[in-house]
């Protein structure tokens, strides 16, 4: 039996999509922090990200590809567990049964999805118009530039923030599921929950950090 033709299969497969995910979004935020840091480190490292031929060509369609699977898949589980429902509860006492973020993971990762949408019209097409359509030459200091640029609107900062809120209730649920799906559970079980919930705090808190630093350093006097 293929292991995407049984529920169980399915959601090991989205745990694996998910765990890839999250170890990008660690990666994402170590470049992005670099810039409230030092904007040179931050020019230096998303030069070699925005060059380098095995981050273009390899890394950054697998990247796209499991981001478009981990959220097909989790709306494909989020029906057939509908489906699978013979019967509803006679009552529900929230989160007696459950969390807030464990009952709603489809609705903040559709937000987060249409967020991703937005961080590409942002970032990636203005990067591949850049590179490949208006055939510029490479510039190694731009990068800081262009991204605090990003941070003027406030609106843009507003939506950021409430991507990244939700991010977090996602992640709460999400990143420690995903480890029992794939059957972990041993005497590191609790350190590992403990470590996956700071996580869920700490990195979104961290980005809605860095966008609210680029934002009100220029508004400020």
């Amino acid at each position: 039996m293929g292991l995407n033709s049984s529920s169980i299969g399915r959601k090991v497969a989205m745990a694996l999509s998910g765990l890839f995910l999250v170890f990008f979004l660690g990666q994402h935020f170590v470049i992005n922090f670099s810039s409230v840091v030092s904007p040179e480190t931050f020019n230096s490292w998303s030069h070699f990200m925005g060059t380098n031929g095995l981050v273009q060509f390899l890394l950054q369609p697998i990247l796209i590809i499991g981001v478009v699977f981990h959220f097909v898949m989790g709306v494909i589980l989020e029906v057939q567990n509908r489906k699978a429902r013979a019967v509803n509860y006679v009552s529900f006492k929230g989160n007696t049964n459950s969390t807030w973020a464990s009952r709603n993971m489809i609705i903040s990762g559709l937000v987060i999805l249409a967020f991703l949408g937005l961080h590409f019209y942002d970032f990636w097409v203005p990067e591949m118009v850049y590179k490949y359509i208006e055939s510029n030459p490479e510039a190694p200091t731009r990068y800081y530039e262009e991204l605090v640029h990003k941070f003027e609107s406030h609106v843009r900062v507003i939506l950021y923030v409430l991507a990244f809120i939700l991010l977090m209730f996602h992640l709460w649920h999400g990143f420690a599921s995903s480890f029992q799906s794939i059957g972990f559970n041993n005497k590191y079980s609790k350190a590992l929950i403990g470590f996956t919930k700071f996580y869920a705090i700490f990195i979104p808190l961290g980005f809605i950090f860095i966008a609210l630093y680029h934002h009100f350093n220029q508004i400020l006097p």
